[in-house]
């Protein structure tokens, strides 16, 4: 370890003990000082433990086998490197690669208990798995405390640029836009340096950083200016060098400096990397600085935009005005296949990660907007009944038995449709009082004296704000059956995944067998959302019909970090007595195995599935709390790549629901919702098929 890392420890260390000696009333001088001098002893106790070596097996995960390999780690505390050898006998050779600890960041996985992540500068993220939870524990709490050492010391241990981008000047106001740094032990104005406009876009990259790297001298001179002035002041007195309000002074000054240190040395440092990853006689152009759009950075062009926007409160329409025969087929992909985006905002993603912690509510949490995909939460429920005919087909079957089964297979082949790619995104937060609209035409069958196809309608509103429920109904009048439903979408923050439970109840109705079903919804979850997001589903769903007495219960299966395949689901379906008369088994977006107890086995491949797309008025003649067309201007800069503009307007949509939120709070009015009606816990369609 570096002497230059051993006085940054000790410097940090005395500012934590002073700062916890300045709270500490009642206690004398001479008692402040023993307490200090134990603490400061403990410190030292648990730097040299973090500079023992540390070496032992680990299994790392390869992209190249994708899978797991048992390999020999040896961390060298001094050098901030983790190596890792094929096996423990081939130390002595050359190592089979080195993690630079330096900047890097180690983090549990929340997959299990042994697992653990290296995330290095680079940008490279290195699985490893330790045989325990203690052993994990272990290797953690080291590889941290090493790259914490290392981290600090990065910055100044770099070798000392030229100053060249500082010229002498008189002293001017700092009206002109430029600042004064007085160089360490100045006394007086006359040797006061201004700093050049880091801005200027006539020059180089690395005339930019070695001004930034002057600018950071000169500041890192005041810091130690100040903190020995501090420390000059006696312990007791009317202004003491254990006054609490200049220790905070001291501390916050010493953060500040040592936070643009660290983030100069990893940009030096991403810059080298970068060129020596580059052909041989290979140079770098850096592109210059796009201007922002006016779209971007103009209020008045944004207010242009959704001038025109209403509040869904705000416009009250029923069920006549939405007329059929105006719907046309809906052919948009809303989930966009590009990982490249995930990669590009990567930064963003660590920064909001800083800010939660394992358990949090994501509910009042606002998420990047390049996460999002370019439909509405009521219109994706919407795409969960792209197999219409499957839907109907549950009232057709002839035996109540018969119509279970018609039902959990529905049920499975719906999620792949929904889920539009497996790249993890979000659809839209619905704002409160918004719905949607849509439906499809179902052919019938050759026996059916008509051949007018059946309607199937699909109706869905947001009925609350906090918590956030959606309601949405279904209903095919010819074949007399209906479905009512309401979610409440929970989600928390779980470490490197996010979680979305689904709380609510579906009711599915055959009214020409008098016949209630009563289940409920899977959780989702987005794992790996540093690398290549994806989504799975996970947690058991059971179905009941009073009537009938049968049962079926589904369970989504999570993979397993160990092997495993993803999206594995299983369902059993048991007649009144218990028995199970038909098993399911596969993956919701793959190939199902349908093994009824009687008959013959048979395969379904969701993936072939052909989907029936819906039909949605257009948006020019939608009403203005429609999903499609309220969202409509956000969409398209989604579609654009404008992230700024789409974020904006987000943001005009969410401002105007709270601002509306607290005109109703002022009043004590509850929100008026259109289509449905709270009895309970439960939302009701106020005109259900009868």
């Amino acid at each position: 370890m570096t002497s230059n890392a051993k006085y940054t420890i000790n410097k940090q260390c005395s500012v934590d003990f002073r700062k916890a000696l300045s709270d500490t009333t009642g206690l004398t001088e001479d008692e402040k000082r023993q307490l200090m001098a134990v603490m400061q002893k403990a410190k030292e106790f648990e730097l040299e433990d973090a500079r023992k070596p540390i070496e032992g097996t680990l299994s790392k995960y390869t992209n190249v086998m994708k899978g797991w390999q048992y390999r020999y780690f040896v961390l060298d505390p001094d050098k901030g490197l983790l190596f890792y050898y094929v096996s423990e006998e081939e130390q002595k050779v050359k190592p089979r690669g080195a993690l630079q600890l330096a900047g890097a960041v180690i983090s549990p996985s929340d997959e299990d208990s042994h697992t653990f992540a290296v995330n290095v500068v680079g940008g490279e993220v290195f699985r490893l798995r330790a045989y325990d939870a203690k052993e994990r524990q272990v290797w953690v709490s080291r590889l941290r405390a090493v790259a914490e050492v290392h981290t600090q010391s990065l910055a100044a241990n770099l070798p000392p640029l030229r100053s060249s981008r500082l010229t002498p000047s008189l002293p001017r106001s700092p009206r002109n836009g430029q600042r004064k740094l007085l160089p360490s032990g100045a006394a007086s104005n006359a040797d006061t340096y201004s700093v050049q406009s880091l801005g200027d876009e006539s020059k180089s990259v690395p005339e930019m950083l070695r001004s930034v790297k002057d600018v950071l001298t000169q500041a890192n001179q005041h810091r130690n200016s100040l903190a020995n002035t501090i420390e000059s002041l006696s312990g007791s007195g009317r202004v003491s060098c254990i006054d609490k309000d200049l220790l905070l002074l001291k501390a916050s000054s010493h953060a500040a400096t040592q936070a643009l240190q660290q983030c100069m040395s990893l940009l030096q440092q991403q810059r080298t990397l970068v060129e020596k990853s580059l052909p041989a006689g290979a140079t770098v152009e850096w592109l210059p600085t796009v201007p922002p759009s006016p779209l971007r950075s103009n209020s008045d062009q944004l207010q242009q935009i959704t001038s025109q926007w209403i509040f869904p409160t705000a416009n009250v329409y029923t069920e006549a005005d939405i007329d059929p025969t105006e719907e046309v087929a809906d052919t948009e992909l809303y989930c966009d296949q590009d990982v490249g985006a995930i990669d590009d905002y990567k930064g963003a993603i660590l920064q909001l990660l800083s800010q939660l912690k394992l358990g949090m509510d994501l509910t009042r949490v606002v998420l990047p907007t390049f996460i999002l995909e370019r439909r509405s939460l009521l219109e994706m429920f919407a795409d969960f009944l792209s197999h219409p005919d499957k839907f109907l087909r549950i009232t057709d079957s002839a035996t109540a038995e018969a119509r279970m089964i018609a039902l959990v297979e529905w049920y499975l082949t719906s999620f792949h449709a929904g889920r539009q790619g497996a790249l993890a995104k979000k659809p839209y937060n619905p704002i409160i009082g918004e719905t949607f609209h849509c439906s499809w035409d179902v052919p019938r069958c050759e026996s059916s004296a008509s051949t007018k196809p059946c309607r199937l309608r699909y109706l869905a509103e947001q009925v609350s704000h906090h918590p956030p429920v959606s309601a949405f109904y279904i209903e095919c009048p010819v074949k007399r059956i209906s479905l009512n439903a309401h979610v409440w979408t929970k989600s928390k923050f779980m470490g490197m995944s996010l979680g979305c439970s689904m709380v609510g109840e579906v009711t599915l109705q055959l009214l020409q067998h008098d016949e209630e079903y009563v289940f409920q919804f899977p959780n989702a979850y987005a794992r790996s959302i540093l690398t290549v997001p994806w989504v799975e589903l996970g947690g058991k769903v059971y179905f009941s019909c009073a009537k009938t007495k049968y049962s079926a219960s589904v369970t989504f299966q999570t993979k397993p970090f160990y092997g495993g395949k993803v999206n594995r689901v299983a369902a059993d379906v048991k007649d009144p007595n218990g028995k199970n008369v038909c098993h399911f088994n596969g993956e919701w977006n793959g190939t199902l195995e349908v093994t009824p107890a009687v008959g013959t086995c048979r395969r379904i491949d969701t993936s072939t599935m052909p989907i029936t797309p819906k039909k949605v008025r257009p948006i020019a003649i939608q009403h203005e709390g429609e999903s499609q067309r309220l969202w409509q201007h956000v969409t398209r800069s989604l579609r654009d790549g404008d992230m700024v503009l789409a974020g904006n307007q987000k943001h005009y949509l969410e401002e105007m629901q709270r601002a509306d939120e607290k005109s109703r709070g002022i009043e004590n009015a509850p929100f008026a919702t259109k289509f449905f009606h709270k009895e309970g816990d439960t939302w009701l369609f106020n005109q259900p098929l009868k």
